[in-house]
């Protein structure tokens, strides 16, 4: 029946967005035109109602708790589709894009993330994608929170990651070496043994493919002169445009990083293998872009896997 109904105050909904979307009870007084205690005492409203704390204090600033971002990604959904409904009724065209929050990995080489995403873009209804890059830890607690559909990263979920997410393996590919025309010249001869002294230009040492480079150069007793080390892959690419070292990418973008960077192929390895996964709170992938991105991985980007 009606009268057991719990009706959600959207007045209370819309004030306590405002704060979280602004990031101050000041910021959300001043768009809303409203007084601050007003704004305060609806939000508090709002927390009895859900019986939730939706903020907590860190020194002068309001931090979303647990429960706070779950309502805010509802939120944002809540007033997505409102703003929608004004825009049809004012005579605009229907038909809401299938949103779609992406975690890109900050050790994900960026040609990569966008060979990943890119059949969303070409849906029937194409996907709006909305990307966020940070280290993948923080990526995860956002997943966890719902204010993320999906983490592209190249290393599984680990184990001491209290975050409960699921692992779906996209593909894996071998390295290719790369550098400019001299250098690729001077080095070719004799790889991979050629690299031993050579210079080169690695990822961060907690990156994934660090680590694979570095066992691989350890099996031949080959010790590659290091002579930069990149959090950012694209700026590392860079670098080696410059011809400052030799630089390794997935051979799947071999392509691409030789036209956007003008640079050749040294040699290829298998015995260095990048791995790629989607990390989502779902067991089974359901959301339409998601399913999409993982299709055309494994059938079409990356060689099909066991």
């Amino acid at each position: 029946m009606i009268g057991s109904m719990e009706w959600l105050n959207y007045h209370h909904l819309l004030y306590f967005w405002m704060v979280a979307r602004e990031g101050s009870i000041t910021q959300a007084s001043k768009q809303l035109l409203l007084a601050q205690p007003t704004i305060t005492g609806q939000i508090r409203a709002l927390e009895n109602t859900l019986g939730q704390k939706l903020f907590t204090r860190s020194g002068r600033n309001l931090v979303l708790t647990e429960v706070g971002h779950l309502v805010y990604h509802y939120a944002n959904e809540i007033f997505s589709l409102g703003r929608e409904l004004t825009g049809v009724l004012k005579g605009r065209p229907a038909g809401r894009p299938v949103r779609l929050v992406v975690g890109v990995s900050d050790a994900m080489p960026k040609l990569i993330a966008y060979r990943l995403l890119q059949p969303a873009l070409t849906l029937p209804e194409p996907a709006h994608i909305i990307c966020h890059e940070d280290h993948p830890e923080r990526l995860l607690a956002e997943l966890a929170t719902f204010g993320l559909d999906l983490v592209l990263t190249d290393a599984p979920i680990g184990t001491l990651v209290r975050v409960r997410a699921f692992s779906h393996l996209l593909g894996s590919c071998g390295v290719s070496l790369f550098a400019t025309s001299p250098l690729a010249a001077k080095y070719r001869k004799n790889f991979p043994a050629s690299l031993d002294g050579a210079p080169f230009l690695l990822p961060v040492e907690r990156a994934t493919l660090r680590r694979s480079l570095e066992q691989w150069f350890e099996s031949l007793r080959i010790h590659p002169r290091v002579v930069g080390e990149f959090q950012d892959s694209a700026l590392l690419k860079t670098f080696g445009q410059a011809g400052l070292g030799v630089f390794a990418a997935p051979t799947v973008t071999e392509k691409e990083v030789r036209r956007q960077y003008g640079v050749s192929v040294l040699g290829r390895t298998e015995s260095v293998i990048e791995r790629f996964y989607a990390i989502s709170v779902e067991r089974k992938l359901k959301h339409p872009a998601v399913v999409a991105i993982a299709e055309a991985a494994r059938d079409h980007l990356f060689h099909p896997t066991p």
